[in-house]
């Protein structure tokens, strides 16, 4: 009987992990992705595009600064099944607005709300798991968060964009389609919602606090910053983490549109078929391979013996994009080997940047220093990515991925400078 008890738990726990990552990257790739390819479709420019999507990167820019506030009002189970209620309200209002004539003002919106209300259910998990399961399951089910997390992504950028061109493809009717995949998701949210009122626990230790003065967490809030910034290495540690990813953030969004568009814009006019074939199942199984890859490495060799062959898997296999722009293969396989060799690279070449936002975050305050690079960290692709669609359309597809290739050598500076001690990241032998 114990057996069977032990076992129910362990079935319960891994019922809530596996959904609740799961229910972490829906909205995010919504709002980072879905978004991006449907205003292509409905006829925006490359410039507006990238710059309307860019500036959703702003609630994960800014969520150190309410995440203290989710710690201490309310209870974490509370916020993730309110934000799960208002992201599936969200999605449906994303659907809704669609076929009227606001539809930017609408959808920006919600798509606004939806960003906010997501990265506040990031804290909320985050800290959920630390407090509904002990120091072992925690351990056990690492794996389960990102695998679950992984799923969603294939998910929302793989099928849901299939499903979306399929359904375009049959009625001819843009607005109409990427409405039924907003209403399909915003189902699979209300059936989340329903699903963990009923299955999350209720920890002991998550509850109210009773004292929640703001002047404490305000003041609390403040050391935090001072601290981080008087960190050794503060001015190159900084840097790094603005600018390591330029050159990615400056290509995520414009290589989306580049595979989507015609020849005569000097794109390769992939159907939202084939991209969500290219990107959202090929590139994130790179992305994924590459990760595990990196990771694996630096645990057998430490950091800083991994960062320079990490900052060259992560720059230059963006050069595939400059033979694809000029190339214009027709060929699927080659646009997929090309996308798989693009994300390998960034998956294994991001473990570095990954692991140093760890680095820099040791000390007092770890866990809110770490927040506050993971701010830095969304701020690096915020930026360039607002400017990438002008800048596009100014000099053209092959002229941009140029670019993107010459400010790898931003990449290769800011590594440069920074300081690494020599076995960090490897594991400790037993």
């Amino acid at each position: 009987m114990k057996t069977k008890t032990n076992l129910t738990d362990w079935t319960r726990s891994a019922a809530w992990v596996s959904t609740s990552n799961f229910a972490e990257g829906i909205p995010y790739v919504a709002v980072m992705t879905l978004s991006l390819i449907m205003y292509k479709n409905m006829g925006l420019s490359n410039t507006d595009v990238t710059l309307y999507t860019a500036w959703l990167y702003l609630p994960w820019v800014i969520k150190p600064l309410w995440s203290p506030f989710v710690d201490v009002l309310m209870t974490k189970r509370f916020w993730i099944l309110a934000m799960e209620l208002i992201i599936g309200a969200t999605l449906a209002g994303v659907a809704f607005t669609l076929p009227t004539s606001f539809w930017l003002q609408g959808t920006l919106c919600f798509f606004w709300l939806m960003a906010f209300s997501s990265a506040t259910h990031d804290i909320a998990v985050d800290g959920f798991y630390m407090l509904g399961l002990d120091q072992q399951k925690q351990s056990v089910f690492v794996g389960v968060r990102s695998f679950f997390y992984r799923v969603s992504m294939i998910l929302g950028q793989g099928a849901l964009v299939m499903l979306a061109g399929k359904w375009q493809e049959e009625t001819g009717r843009t607005a109409y389609s990427w409405g039924l995949v907003f209403y399909l998701m915003a189902a699979v949210f209300i059936a989340l919602f329903a699903f963990h009122a009923f299955i999350l626990p209720h920890p002991a230790e998550d509850s109210m606090k009773e004292k929640t003065n703001m002047s404490d967490i305000m003041k609390e809030l403040g050391e935090t910053v001072v601290t981080f910034f008087r960190k050794p290495q503060v001015v190159a540690g900084i840097c790094f983490m603005l600018f390591y990813r330029m050159p990615e953030g400056l290509l995520v969004k414009i290589s989306t549109l580049f595979l989507l568009d015609d020849a005569a814009s000097g794109g390769l006019g992939l159907t939202e078929i084939q991209l969500g074939l290219v990107q959202g199942t090929v590139g994130v199984v790179g992305l994924v391979a590459g990760g595990i890859i990196g990771g694996i490495l630096a645990g057998i060799y430490g950091l800083k013996r991994c960062l320079w062959p990490m900052v060259c898997a992560i720059t230059l296999p963006d050069v595939v994009y400059v033979y694809l722009a000029y190339a214009l293969p027709s060929n699927l396989l080659i646009v997929n080997i090309c996308v798989f060799v693009e994300q390998f690279g960034y998956g294994l070449g991001f473990t570095a940047y990954m692991l140093y936002l760890i680095y820099y975050s040791q000390g007092s305050h770890k866990t809110s220093h770490y927040a506050l690079c993971t701010a830095l960290m969304a701020l690096s692709m915020m930026i360039p990515g607002m400017v990438a669609g002008a800048l596009q359309e100014a000099v053209g597809y092959r002229t941009f991925f140029l670019i993107v290739m010459a400010c790898c050598v931003v990449t290769f500076i800011v590594a440069s400078y920074v300081k690494i001690d020599a076995d960090f990241g490897m594991k400790k032998k037993q």
